[in-house]
């Protein structure tokens, strides 16, 4: 009898295996549906967006009560951003009436985007004052409350380029690709952006011309500001509009980048770098061009409150 129950229980564990194994995903579909989650992770054109929580603070309060903000923190690009990276400040108001406010706070960590949350992370700050005192007087305050952050982001692009160190020589050889010049629109998740990649072979020497674009609502600055305290009156001409960069390709040696001191400057937004590798091989292949951006970013946002003096 124990004998039979053995093989029963084996035919059964057999029957299991063999149903599961039926039921896994093909993988072709699997990797489809990787591709296209890491599509939505590497695109877009957004970075840290903040706001006021709605009715804090409320349009309109007294005096004698306490006025709380909370603002919203999400990180809608594909870079992590760790608590030193991001500060906030409020402005706008008196701080002879509005008393107590810890001007300049820390975003906190906030995740970027991943292949396990398409929507980023999330994060809540708060200010608050417990003293509101209007002058003798005075019925009411209505400061328009003005709310800045600057944040560390990194902008990571990886266009596919095809090079050929035999480009101008006449050969029968059918060629596995042909260099051509690659367009990448909708950005690559954050707000500085690679919109376009020329490419142009000179014998063995590839020529990368790479058009950067600020593609957010805010203005780009210097990896090297000081975004501690990142109000728009502290900022000196050399933090303003400045992309850091670095290029890299497999398969090929640099020869030379312009500007050369690794630092782009936009001019309406926009700017060029030109590179050119030496390329190794006999033949033309595809490869990735490895293109980063580092850059620190200034937004804003506004609203008014109405404070009323208590009969």
């Amino acid at each position: 009898m124990g004998t039979l129950n053995l093989k029963l229980g084996i035919v059964l564990l057999l029957g299991m295996l063999l149903f599961s194994s039926c039921s896994i995903i093909p993988q072709g579909e699997s990797a489809d549906s990787t591709s296209s989650i890491l599509s939505q992770v590497q695109s877009g054109t957004r970075g840290i967006e903040i706001d006021f929580v709605s009715s804090y603070p409320p349009a309109t309060l007294y005096d004698v009560g306490d006025m709380v903000m909370l603002l919203e923190v999400e990180n809608k690009g594909a870079y992590d951003v760790g608590g030193a990276d991001c500060y906030l400040q409020v402005t706008g108001f008196d701080s002879n009436i509005i008393r107590g406010i810890d001007y300049v706070q820390s975003c906190g960590p906030v995740d970027g985007k991943n292949v396990y949350n398409l929507d980023g992370g999330w994060n809540q700050v708060e200010y608050s004052s417990s003293s509101i005192t209007l002058p003798d007087d005075t019925l009411e305050y209505s400061p328009n409350l003005n709310l800045v952050w600057c944040y560390e982001y990194q902008t990571i692009a990886n266009p596919s380029i095809c090079v050929d160190p035999l480009f101008y020589q006449i050969t029968s050889e059918q060629k596995a690709c042909s260099p051509q010049d690659v367009g990448m629109g909708g950005g690559q998740g954050g707000p500085v952006s690679v919109t376009y990649t020329g490419v142009d072979m000179i014998g063995d020497t590839a020529v990368f011309e790479i058009s950067v674009q600020n593609s957010g609502g805010g203005r780009v600055l210097s990896p090297y500001a000081d975004i501690s305290n990142c109000g728009e009156s502290v900022l000196d001409y050399e933090d303003l509009d400045r992309v850091g960069y670095t290029i890299e390709m497999t398969g090929g040696s640099m020869i030379e980048c312009t500007p050369s001191n690794g630092l782009l400057r936009l001019s309406n937004d926009v700017g060029k770098i030109v590179c050119s590798f030496r390329i190794n091989g006999q033949s033309a292949y595809e490869t990735p061009l490895q293109i980063t951006l580092d850059y620190n970013y200034i937004e804003s946002t506004q609203q008014g409150i109405q404070i009323i003096s208590t009969p």
